[in-house]
């Protein structure tokens, strides 16, 4: 088995600590630190997604992984810094205003990260303007809304007025999750994508990313 191999194995199985000492070792050896992050440790975030969304494995092992994967992915960054290498896309993600829920985001912005994009996390109880703020100041590609509860559904309606107002809406792609949310309600506010879990969302952000490329 090769290093790499080995990498995106260690990965699924959780083994941060292993990842780190693997990554470290690869990059010494000479591999490109961007070959290491594209054939190590993001095939074995993908496995851990596509599993996730087959119900294979659960939140649990999808956090640890995650885990594994941001330790490696330290180890590389000062690398691929240097070698200029840049994320495939950039996402702002926050629970909209007037919800706390925050489990569903972390695993979106796990899921994101374990496809190669940089994602700032604005957190919980995010306003509308801090949203649409956020993606003109860091030139975001994607905005990620997510709410748990019925009452702060409608917060998401006012994401994408705002950013009409604010002459980004061509710009920038609108995604929306959560328990309550719906392919309905999507096409109601004029958002851009719906997913029902996290890996989905990642995979549909990376192609947004692409098309806007």
């Amino acid at each position: 088995m090769s290093i790499l191999e080995e990498i995106s194995e260690n990965l699924q199985h959780g083994k941060a600590k292993v990842v780190k000492e693997l990554v470290q070792q690869a990059v010494d050896s000479g591999i490109e630190p961007e070959t290491v992050l594209k054939e190590g440790l993001l095939p074995g975030m993908n496995v851990i997604g596509e599993k996730f969304k087959n119900n294979e494995v659960y939140v649990p092992e999808v956090l640890v992984a995650a885990r594994a994967m941001n330790m490696g992915a330290q180890v590389l960054k000062p690398y691929l810094e240097k070698a200029g290498v840049k994320a495939a896309g950039r996402v702002c993600i926050g629970t909209v205003q007037g919800d706390l829920h925050d489990i569903g985001k972390n695993l979106v912005k796990m899921m994101l990260e374990g496809k190669g994009l940089e994602v700032i996390d604005l957190g919980t109880d995010v306003a509308p303007e801090t949203f649409i703020q956020t993606a003109i100041d860091q030139n975001c590609q994607i905005i990620c809304c997510s709410a748990l509860l019925t009452t702060t559904m409608g917060v998401m309606a006012e994401v994408v007025k705002k950013a009409e107002e604010a002459g980004i809406r061509d710009k920038v792609k609108i995604m929306i999750g959560g328990a309550p949310v719906s392919q309905d309600f999507c096409d109601k506010i004029g958002a851009d994508c719906y997913t029902s879990d996290a890996a989905s969302c990642a995979d549909a952000a990376v192609e947004f990313c692409r098309a806007m490329a």
